[in-house]
């Protein structure tokens, strides 16, 4: 058992919680049982390595379970030493050092998808977890950070996604001229979601290959994305709110899209 809270390993853990540490090493944190258990299942290739504490060791079975037969290194080590590699203040007794996950825009494209998410200068890590975990959710194919969005192995996206940064391709550090110019050159229409459109979510054509794009939590899409897109949609809003935040609008649109696309024909 890992006791010394100031070794040379507890250090390097615990330094994944800088992105320039993260960035150098290749590798980030998945912290608690729904984080590592999702990665354990479905991404078991990317955990380098898994560290949990005695306590919850006997709470996390079906987790060490998974793990072991999967092939990863698991670590027993004292709480005081989970707790100083968390990112944390009450970490959940196991954590797991993982590669990245991110695939290429041509693995996304070359599988012809039919929905996807695009943001752009998304800043807040809540908001970007809770998208891709919305993204999850509905049954998107993919989603797509440009290249000045928040860093999706910051620990506080990987929390926020509940697991679903595991389950569904994930693409990062793409231009966002780039990113509009492939996926429109893939079959897809570019639907932009912003509050000034003229066009209401009920009003757009969902049944074809789309992208929604969606830009920053204050300031929304810049001028000029929003000029490159095919249409701009805005969600109604009926009631008394001002508007919806970035990771409310993106889950209505995407499920919106997915209801269309699950009862309309289509020829793939």
């Amino acid at each position: 058992m890992l006791t010394n809270i100031g070794s040379d390993r507890v250090r390097s853990v615990r330094a994944l919680s800088r992105r320039a540490v993260r960035e150098r090493e290749a590798l980030f944190l998945a912290e608690g049982p729904q984080a590592v258990g999702e990665v354990v299942v479905h991404r078991s290739d990317a955990v380098q390595d898994l560290y949990v504490d005695a306590q919850s060791g006997t709470r996390h079975t079906a987790v060490l379970h998974a793990a072991r037969a999967a092939g990863v290194t698991t670590h027993e080590v004292s709480s005081e030493v989970l707790a100083a590699m968390c990112d944390t203040k009450a970490p959940q007794g196991i954590v797991a050092v993982c590669r990245p996950i991110d695939v290429d825009l041509d693995a996304v494209l070359d599988v012809r998808p039919r929905l996807v998410m695009i943001l752009t200068n998304v800043r807040d890590p809540g908001n970007a977890g809770t998208v891709i975990r919305g993204a999850d959710a509905a049954g998107a194919d993919a989603v797509l950070f440009s290249d000045s969005s928040v860093d999706i192995y910051n620990p506080k996206v990987v929390r926020s996604t509940a697991g679903s940064l595991f389950h569904l391709p994930i693409v990062i550090g793409v231009p966002i001229p780039v990113l509009l110019d492939r996926v429109r050159g893939a079959g897809m229409a570019l639907l932009a979601a912003d509050g000034t459109g003229q066009s209401e979510l009920a009003d757009i054509d969902l049944t074809g290959p789309h992208a929604w794009v969606m830009g920053n939590e204050a300031w929304g899409l810049e001028p000029g994305v929003r000029e490159a897109c095919d249409a701009v949609v805005r969600v109604p809003i009926y009631g008394k709110a001002e508007s919806l935040n970035l990771a409310m609008a993106a889950t209505v649109c995407l499920y919106t899209s997915a209801g269309v696309q699950r009862t309309a024909p289509t020829s793939r």
